[in-house]
């Protein structure tokens, strides 16, 4: 009887910058290629921060099928798509418009909602104001439920399943240990039948923003961090020495067969005790 226990998580850790990058490449085309064999598609989630630049790799590569991706936002900041603050210009800059991807392979936000201008930076309400205001409110539920129904789109057809099963996601660690936009100490930790949650009190700005859930993340194939520089080095000890602490990023323990992957360069993990794998894992 297979066990329903989480995997432990696998941690690769790189002494030089390309080593990492070419190996994220290696695992995403690895990951790209066992579900097109399934099912001649691959459904991949992104992040902002780092993470688009970490991806560089793949530009490189005449083994990606690109045709095959369809592209989802772990989180999203409610803005405009040309906003700074958006993860999707974001990625559009640094990954996106270099490799052969076309626009409709990639799922946003709906930009002409009410709620984006709404709840830009410069002028969004105070989150007290907002969870005062069910207008206000409503619109935020609305950019969620709309992005719910484009993943729902894409995988209900397919499966049966309570929650979508991604192919892959990739998430980056925040410094307290935030991943998506799930914060240490929100009430959205336990959120547990959204796909897809709003959030008006993020700690950094924007306050306004959507995010996959645990139950989301948790159902992938695969998930993999990476995270470099010392900046990082007591956050990713607290979160792969001391996951009993419960801060995000060590909450991500996808159920099995699915398993969760750390790629760090040797500054970020410098401080873990937790034991390293030589890349590629050997299950």
């Amino acid at each position: 009887m297979p066990s329903h226990t989480p995997h432990q998580p696998v941690l690769h850790s790189f002494a030089q910058p390309g080593e990492l990058a070419e190996s994220v490449a290696a695992f995403i085309v690895k990951a790209q290629n066992d579900a097109i064999a399934k099912r001649e598609k691959f459904t991949i989630a992104v992040s902002g921060g780092s993470m688009p630049k970490n991806l560089a790799g793949l530009a490189k590569r005449d083994d990606v099928k690109w045709d095959k991706w369809e592209i989802f936002f772990a989180d999203e900041r409610i803005v405009p798509l040309d906003h700074p603050d958006s993860n999707y210009k974001l990625n559009h800059e640094e990954f996106f418009s270099k490799v052969p991807l076309k626009r409709e392979q990639i799922h946003t936000i709906n930009a002409s909602s009410p709620a984006v201008e709404k709840f830009k930076p410069e002028n969004c309400p105070k989150p007290e104001e907002i969870k005062d205001n069910d207008e206000l409110e409503n619109l935020l539920e609305d950019v969620a439920d709309e992005y719910e129904k484009q993943l729902i789109a894409a995988f209900a057809a397919r499966e049966a399943a309570r929650f979508p099963t991604f192919d892959l996601i990739l998430l980056g660690m925040g410094p307290d240990g935030h991943t998506a936009s799930l914060f240490p100490g929100h009430e959205l930790l336990s959120e547990s039948d959204r796909w897809i949650a709003y959030i008006v009190d993020a700690p950094k700005p924007p306050p306004a923003r959507i995010t996959f859930t645990f139950p989301v993340i948790n159902h992938a194939y695969r998930v993999a961090f990476i995270a470099t520089g010392e900046g990082k080095q007591d956050i990713l000890h607290q979160i792969l020495d001391k996951p009993e602490e419960g801060l995000p990023c060590s909450r991500v323990r996808p159920a099995p067969p699915g398993r969760v992957f750390w790629f760090t360069d040797e500054a970020a993990s410098a401080k873990v005790q937790y034991p390293r794998s030589s890349f590629p894992h050997e299950p």
